[in-house]
């Protein structure tokens, strides 16, 4: 690998990214950047070879890394890029602010972004991925966020450059979101405590939010155009596919499809990525099997084999 720069931040060569991600499967990275600010970052991206690769990692919610790890620079921001600043009407969040911190933040002012209580992750991941439950999605509320180059130019980046849809936004390679800005609808802030309540209440009840899992494995497979609006509709579920082709509970080594939430992969002592990521396949070959429906997955998957 090329010559990498020196950062004022932590530079970590071939770091294992088994336990930065809520699965604990995974290989190392060539190197864990963990930028001590907004500067340190550009000057880092700017002055690093072009052929070497960059994955920016938020907090390892909704992402398997493969066992023969990643040939690139892990990008992970940390302290410094977690800030929730509240102006009036509008939420400014660091891409590393976890989901649920904003929504309670929000809360206490008395905006609704309730949606992001019961989404695992960070606000990065929530963007890039244009996060939604409970029939909200990040791009709702969205007004525009910040984000480093692969040139190391700090960029303002509007929806329409997003380009949300569902489960997805379109982001130029090797660019690191810092920041983004939401305009939220207002509400009563202990009504909007309540409902968070409720809805972590449900969660618990019906996924099994005590294991290793990423969160849901494959989109629901309706409604592609979906960023919200009334027309967008998910009335077949994922689970119920998964379910009826009788994947509910399978298990391939130490990976399972959970017997409680039908589209939750978990890890249930020493799986590796390859048992996981492969359960995954034939629970895909087993619903078209059955139904016709190729699930697409809703976790992301790198690295090597």
């Amino acid at each position: 690998m090329s010559t990498l720069p020196t950062p004022r931040g932590k530079l970590t060569p071939q770091r294992s990214l088994s336990e930065l991600t809520w699965l604990r499967v995974g290989g190392p990275a060539d190197y864990l950047f963990q930028p001590a600010d907004v500067d340190d970052l550009q000057s880092f991206l700017c002055d690093l070879p072009q052929d070497v690769a960059v994955f920016p990692m938020g907090v390892g919610s909704n992402l398997i890394v493969r066992d023969g790890g990643l040939r690139a620079v892990v990008i992970r921001l940390g302290r410094g890029f977690n800030g929730i600043e509240i102006d009036g009407g509008t939420v400014t969040a660091g891409a590393a602010a976890l989901d649920a911190h904003v929504a309670r933040k929000a809360a206490d002012a008395g905006l609704d972004l309730t949606f992001l209580r019961t989404i695992p992750g960070s606000i990065g991941g929530a963007v890039r991925m244009n996060a939604g439950c409970y029939g909200t999605y990040t791009a709702d509320h969205f007004v525009s966020a910040q984000a480093v180059t692969r040139a190391g130019e700090v960029i303002t980046l509007t929806a329409q450059d997003l380009n949300f849809q569902y489960r997805q936004s379109d982001l130029a390679e090797g660019a690191v979101l810092i920041s983004a800005t939401f305009r939220p609808p207002a509400g009563e802030a202990a009504a909007l405590h309540a409902r968070m309540e409720d809805q972590l209440a449900k969660r618990d009840a019906t996924q099994p939010t005590k294991d290793r899992s990423a969160g849901s494995t494959f989109r629901n497979p309706a409604g592609f155009s979906s960023t919200g609006r009334a027309d967008d509709v998910h009335d077949l579920k994922a689970w119920k596919v998964i379910q009826d082709a009788g994947m509910k509970g399978a298990m391939r080594g130490a990976a399972q499809m959970s017997p409680k939430h039908a589209n939750f992969l978990i890890n249930t002592g020493d799986a590796t990525a390859a048992d996981l990521e492969g359960l995954g396949e034939e629970v895909r070959k087993k619903v078209y099997d059955s139904c016709g429906i190729t699930l697409e997955w809703e976790i992301m998957r790198i690295g090597e084999t």
